[in-house]
């Protein structure tokens, strides 16, 4: 199976200041690559039918880094509409059906996590989020998010960290009224009705939101 991909590539990076007073957070180099690349790759390895990523801070340096690739661009220069009204505004490059949906400022090791998913997609889901164990994760701040019940389906408050990847329908985008909102409010429909499930990730992972956590992300990519 394969699906459409939308990187999140549209936030201010307040959190990686001051590298993200020039570049955006995207663009940054763990490595000998960006971010976006990193992220990118995960899609193309994983068989991604067609790739979007939307921008909004300094997003022209973006829409030049992928410069005559095959990469749609969703542009809310004039609004930043979070995670829930980006993915709605980009749903005419990416099609019906569910998506791929990831975020660019993590680092995973192990098994590709988009390729896990699409494995691990069934009909009956409305979303499959990858998460991660809080004892497997690195620049990690704060808690968990979820735990999963027997059936593999979502729970809120747990020690599982949402790793920043998901397969998700996105019909019921319809339901909520408003412009700028996170993909949270389409989460907690689902979660309500039993049809959001949750994979666990075997390997390690790093949030790379803050200065401090790339150095972090660089010895993962060492190991």
């Amino acid at each position: 199976m394969s699906l459409p991909m939308m990187v999140f590539a549209a936030g201010k990076g307040t959190r990686m200041a001051p590298l993200t007073d020039r570049v955006p957070k995207p663009l940054i180099k763990v490595g000998s690559q960006t971010l976006l690349d990193r992220a990118l790759a995960l899609g193309r390895q994983a068989g991604a039918t067609r790739l979007a990523v939307n921008i909004h801070h300094l997003g022209q340096q973006i829409r030049d880094h992928l410069a005559g690739q095959d990469v749609a661009i969703s542009d809310e220069s004039d609004l930043l509409l979070e995670t829930g009204g980006g993915l709605r505004k980009a749903l005419p490059l990416l099609g019906p059906g569910p998506v791929i949906t990831v975020n660019p400022d993590v680092i995973w090791t192990g098994p590709n996590p988009v390729r896990a998913l699409l494995d691990g997609w069934r009909e009956d889901m409305d979303a499959l989020l990858m998460l991660v164990p809080l004892a497997q994760t690195r620049g990690r701040q704060g808690g968990g998010d979820f735990s999963l019940d027997p059936a593999g389906r979502l729970i809120r408050k747990g020690d599982l960290v949402y790793g920043g990847a998901q397969i998700i329908r996105h019909d019921r985008l319809a339901e909520i009224p408003d412009e700028v909102f996170s993909l949270n409010r389409l989460w907690d429909l689902m979660i309500a009705e039993g049809r959001a499930y949750g994979l666990v990730h075997p390997s390690l992972w790093c949030d790379v939101g803050r200065p401090d956590c790339i150095p972090l992300a660089e010895a993962l990519i060492d190991e």
